[in-house]
């Protein structure tokens, strides 16, 4: 399981994957935050996998099939 933060900036929204250097992304709202930060994951992986590189992401391993998984709290 991969854990994503979402913190409120001054911009809007900032989702980061603690761990994964380079794994996060703005938005204007969580939800686009979170979709950015996915999209920036996808593209750190398949960089790793075109250099060979270890992908470090401990026990998990990433396929064309790997979903992603979190819990967010939501408040009212």
């Amino acid at each position: 399981m991969v854990s994503m933060v979402i913190e409120i900036n001054e911009d809007g929204y900032l989702a980061s994957i603690p761990g994964i250097q380079g794994a996060f992304a703005e938005g204007d709202t969580p939800h686009e935050a979170i979709f950015n930060c996915l999209d920036v994951l996808k593209m750190i992986i398949e960089y790793r996998q075109e250099q060979n590189q270890e992908l470090n992401l401990g026990e998990i391993e990433f396929t064309q099939n790997t979903r992603l998984t979190f819990t967010m709290p939501i408040g009212f």
